[in-house]
């Protein structure tokens, strides 16, 4: 698989020294490990459940002994079926698949607004209030009073499935198997993996984007959207902007291979 180049032109940035660090092209998984990771699918469940499908058929056909399937976050907001996107990833039924299922931006944005609806009201013109209307919740993006934001917040947090909100609140921030570390956002390139924190797991971008250098890992990420899957030498992005461009992408990662699903 051919590797894009970097753009010279953009400043960059400077990863932290550690003893070993690891380029895309040298990377590998475990033996006898297969990790299927899916990126940002924001509420395109009419995208995903045939993804996993395709899924379910690779990881039969290769019939390895250890897969993993790692979601990236990002399930709510933009597209129209977020609560069918929770409902299809709870009903899941690999048995023979580890799950993996990292906290994005907009799942913790979600969460924010449900605890508190006046500080968190932002979400709702970034993309929530497709979130709140898959929940049965009517809402207008006009202007509205904060008495109509804490009502929109009491109709969502009744709609909301007990089994919907444990899922929420038990994503996890990252994973890492074999030369991989999977998040959402990416990390802070001058930061140990060890000691990178939420707020840059879920959020960052120009720093990490413009890092050039190889890290402890090679990253796995979404949250930036890009036209096709992004292989760059210290990581792989794969945010290919499903809730517009109706392509919803899986990395397959076995051995030294890195394939699109």
């Amino acid at each position: 698989m051919a590797f894009s180049k970097f753009n010279k032109l953009m400043p960059t940035r400077k990863a932290k020294i550690v003893d070993n660090q690891v380029s895309v092209e040298m990377a590998t998984m475990p033996d006898g490990h297969c990790a299927y990771v899916i990126g940002d699918i924001h509420g395109r469940n009419d995208l995903l459940v045939p993804l996993l499908q395709k899924i379910e058929k690779d990881s039969l056909r290769r019939n390895t002994l250890h897969s993993h399937l790692i979601l990236l976050g990002d399930y709510v907001d933009r597209g129209a079926m977020s609560r069918a996107v929770i409902d299809t990833i709870l009903d899941l039924d690999l048995p023979h698949m580890n799950l993996v299922t990292l906290n994005g931006n907009h799942e913790a944005s979600m969460l924010s607004f449900l605890a508190d609806p006046l500080k968190g009201k932002r979400w709702l013109h970034y993309g929530g209030d497709a979130t709140v209307q898959s929940y049965g919740v009517d809402i207008s993006l006009g202007e509205f009073t904060g008495e109509d934001v804490k009502l929109i917040c009491e109709k969502l947090n009744k709609a909301l499935p007990d089994r919907h909100r444990v899922f929420l609140n038990g994503l996890v921030e990252s994973f890492t198997l074999g030369d991989y570390f999977f998040a959402h956002a990416g990390i802070a390139p001058e930061t140990s993996l060890a000691d990178q924190k939420e707020k840059d797991l879920l959020w960052i971008r120009d720093d990490f984007l413009r890092c050039e250098e190889d890290y402890e890992k090679v990253i796995i990420h979404g949250h930036s959207i890009t036209a096709a899957p992004e292989f760059k030498a210290n990581r792989i992005g794969i945010d290919t902007g499903a809730f517009y461009s109706n392509i919803l992408t899986c990395l397959v990662l076995e051995g030294k291979n890195k394939d699109i699903l």
